[in-house]
């Protein structure tokens, strides 16, 4: 097993893959030498790892640019530093050293006849911080599928490896419920034949997937591709043949889901690219089909979005949200929010954000979607929006919502 110690320093910076990528031996081990490394700052994005809430040295920061999975516990520290930013901004920031980038930990595929190495599905942010790292260190997993699009690093590049055979981490996430099946009902109909669709992670993104099952010609572009594409791609509703660029591929930064879809990946017309293509404005103004779904933990009654907090905790991030809602809503479709109608008994529909943090502004959204239907704002003054948004609340808190509109607006 490799020995960071023999290239680790205090005070520098260690980030590693995310989500199904993540190189769990490598970080598991860098997690227990730490202690004896002195202070390090950790950079990761979504990571189902409990060790870092339990294990993490107390000498240690973990940086991300939210709190996802694992790192809700250490939202609650004061051990995980949030950077609020943009998921396009963060191939910049690495190039700045912004980030953590002294080192970075990353899972890749056995090397090819030529000793390159496959990202496989861990491209996303990656690929654009690898060219600033001085030191690399590989978990070589012979379950990592190679696929299309997927840069290769020469073995040469990595300071150390190892080697696993492992599956990769599947999708963990609550089963899909009627109110998802609900909004994702009311979402559907907001697409069209032949659009491309971004659609945020979670139970509530499955099941619109489910949703589009009747759809024809869909294109996908987004930052994870989940089972629900494996599926429409099964069902030929998926084919990209509409796209106005990468047609007939659907492209992704990474993949996120089942054992059945890490081991067919390869063979889907799946493209995986970096960050800098995939989040990048001057790539996303170019699908004027483009329609954004996301999620959101509240929204208040002028359209503003919060998709990070609730109750002082970060549970979410700004990700890619923004940069897909703008784009869908300023040169491409359509951007759709979407979220529950109640949250732990409480209205999600808010007279004003409890959390008073704004992820996405009120301009770039165009529709809210809840359970009890669709909020159309676009074009929409404020008085409009809020009686829009007010018809799509839980019905035991329109009359409440109402009057606080009332009591502000005199």
């Amino acid at each position: 097993m490799i020995d960071f110690g023999a290239w680790l320093r205090p005070e520098m910076g260690v980030w590693w893959s995310q989500a199904a990528a993540e190189p769990r031996p490598l970080v598991d081990r860098l997690l227990e030498q730490a202690p004896g490394l002195g202070p390090l700052r950790l950079f990761t994005g979504l990571s189902w790892n409990d060790q870092l809430a339990h294990s993490l040295s107390p000498a240690d920061m973990m940086v991300s640019y939210g709190g996802l999975g694992a790192l809700r516990e250490l939202g609650a520290t004061d051990q995980l530093d949030v950077v609020p930013c943009h998921y396009s901004a963060l191939p910049r920031m690495f190039a700045e050293h912004r980030l953590p980038c002294d080192a970075g930990l990353l899972q890749v595929a056995p090397p090819d006849r030529d000793g390159m190495c496959s990202l496989g599905i861990g491209v996303d942010y990656m690929a654009d911080a690898i060219e600033h790292t001085s030191l690399l260190f590989a978990e070589i997993n012979r379950q990592m599928p190679v696929v299309a699009g997927s840069p290769r690093i020469p073995l040469s590049r990595f300071t150390a490896t190892i080697e696993t055979d492992r599956p990769l981490q599947e999708e963990d996430r609550r089963p899909v419920g009627d109110l998802d099946r609900a909004i994702a009902g009311h979402i559907a109909t907001l697409v069209d034949d032949g659009d491309t669709i971004q659609v945020g992670i979670g139970s509530t993104g499955a099941a619109v997937f489910d949703a589009l099952s009747g759809h024809r010609d869909l294109g996908v572009h987004t930052g994870m591709v989940t089972d629900g594409v494996l599926r429409l791609i099964e069902k030929g509703v998926v084919t990209g043949a509409r796209k106005q660029i990468d047609v007939g591929m659907a492209v992704a930064g990474t993949a996120l889901g089942s054992a059945e879809l890490y081991e067919r990946i390869s063979e889907l017309p799946v493209s995986f690219r970096p960050t800098s293509y995939t989040h990048t404005p001057p790539v996303l103004s170019r699908l004027s089909s483009l329609v954004a779904v996301n999620f959101a933990i509240e929204v208040d009654l002028t359209g503003q979005v919060g998709a990070e907090m609730s109750r002082g905790t970060y549970l979410g991030a700004v990700g890619g949200q923004v940069d897909f809602a703008r784009a869908a809503a300023l040169t491409g479709k359509r951007s759709i929010v979407a979220l529950r109608s109640t949250m732990r008994g409480r209205s999600s529909i808010k007279f004003a954000l409890d959390e008073g943090v704004v992820t996405t502004a009120r301009a770039d959204v165009d529709c809210v979607v809840t359970e009890h239907g669709v909020a159309h704002l676009r074009g929409q003054p404020l008085a409009e929006r809020r009686r829009r948004l007010i018809d799509v609340a839980a019905p035991e808190f329109r009359d409440e919502l109402a009057r606080a509109v009332q009591s502000a607006t005199g």
